[in-house]
């Protein structure tokens, strides 16, 4: 029988809509489907995270049934030693933006010698770098990137499924914990889209509502394309929030790709003076929801509780982190990373950064969110705190956003920040 083609499947756990099917059966009848567990990527990964990609692991198993062949180990050695013992001429790979993941694609593709290496697609409906100011510059503020990423456009989904390649299988690797498949996003996207997305742009900000897509963590693993998504969206209010919200998506993708060192440095480098405090007792009750302001202990609860967070919630969180406790972002960005199912290195580490202040397209430092006033007026009722802080549960109304025993007082924090900021800014 002819050879194989490779499929190395990363951040694109599916086979609607996938390009990289496309161009190995440009080549190939039949495609060995291979996964790597990449020590490297994994070991910062908390087990929220490792549980939620091993899911998505056996969705995609089944999907072919049962030919996903998974191995361990690093990939500059393992795929080309793969790719040869089944003798492929090429493998096929959806590209990879992020700061590991060239340098790693660069060092596979040289070990892969004459074994031709293919990038085809991306995770992005628009690949990071392809959209640029007149200039040929990047953007550096959302609102003008989101513009002409509109413009740009983006390709229609991709016709593939499961039988565009004949799937061989491959005997050895590793075997996939016994655990339950994550369920077909698609019905999950349908749901949202024709019951909740009219009400989109005001429900969005409202933690006590089921009123978000709960889409990112099948994006974040690519169980969906954006582009699907895109495809079916209309012209009305809640649309065209949703598809800027896809926009924040790529615009931080972008602007790691011109910055990788901002995965880990302030992209403003004013910021590098910004007075910091080391308190690990106040780290730790931040972590564990144990601060005293309810929305803030409701929200990193969650967090445990399910390895997610809603987002207004998560800009809540962060501000208290950075401008109440005086803690560096980085820090919150790591215990994010650790616990999110959903964990994106770009959104999550510029997410921070515009809470920070730090970053591009950021929120005014001075902007200091009242823990107390952003809860009584997007969590009116209450509902949402009671939901994760159980002692709360007979206070009623908005009565339960009044802190208990704070361990810190968000009035002087507040001077304090800005103080610190008034320090560094000229």
């Amino acid at each position: 029988m002819p050879s194989p083609t490779v499929i190395w499947f990363r951040r694109d756990l599916r086979t609607a809509d996938h390009p990289a099917l496309l161009s190995a059966a440009e080549r190939a009848e039949s495609a060995l489907a291979l996964f790597v567990l990449d020590d490297k990527l994994l070991r910062n990964a908390g087990p929220a995270r490792t549980d939620h990609l091993h899911r998505c692991l056996r969705a995609l198993d089944a999907q072919l049934d049962g030919r996903l062949h998974v191995v361990r180990g690093n990939p500059v050695a393992v795929v080309p030693e793969i790719a040869r013992a089944v003798g492929a001429g090429s493998v096929h790979v959806s590209a990879d933006y992020g700061p590991y993941g060239r340098k790693r694609d660069a060092a596979v593709e040289e070990a892969l010698g004459d074994v031709e290496f293919v990038r085809s697609g991306s995770p992005y409906a628009v690949a990071p770098g392809r959209v640029r100011k007149g200039d040929g510059t990047p953007f550096k503020v959302f609102t003008p990137f989101r513009r002409a990423w509109t413009e740009h456009g983006w390709r229609k989904p991709a016709a593939t499924d499961a039988s565009t390649v004949d799937w061989v299988a491959r005997r050895g690797g590793e075997r996939l914990p016994d655990v339950e498949p994550v369920a077909d996003p698609l019905p999950l996207w349908e749901k949202f889209r024709d019951e909740r997305l009219p009400d989109y742009k005001t429900a969005r900000d409202r933690p006590d509502l089921d009123a978000t897509s709960r889409l990112s963590p099948y994006l974040r693993w690519g169980l969906l394309h954006p582009r699907t998504l895109l495809a079916e969206l209309g012209d009305g209010e809640g649309d065209a929030t949703f598809r800027s919200e896809l926009a924040w998506r790529e615009f931080y993708a972008d602007v790691l790709w011109h910055r990788p060192e901002t995965a880990s440095k302030n992209y403003d480098p004013k910021f590098d003076r910004m007075e910091h405090d080391s308190d690990d007792g106040r780290f730790r009750a931040w972590q564990e929801g144990k601060t005293g302001y309810p929305i803030v202990d409701a929200g990193m609860r969650q967090l445990l509780a399910e390895g997610w967070m809603h987002n207004r919630v998560r800009m809540i969180v962060a501000s208290f982190l950075v401008k109440d406790l005086h803690l560096p972002w980085w820090m919150g960005a790591k215990h994010f990373m650790d616990h999110l199912v959903d964990g994106d290195l770009a959104s999550n580490q510029h997410g921070w950064q515009w809470v920070a202040g730090s970053g591009t397209d950021a929120s005014p430092f001075f902007r200091v969110f009242n823990p107390v006033t952003q809860g009584e007026k997007f969590d009116p009722s209450g509902d949402y705190v009671r939901r994760y802080v159980p002692e709360l549960r007979d206070v009623r109304g908005k009565q339960v956003h009044q802190p208990h025993d704070p361990i810190v007082d968000h009035a002087h924090e507040r001077q304090v920040a800005l103080a610190r900021y008034g320090a560094i800014k000229s």
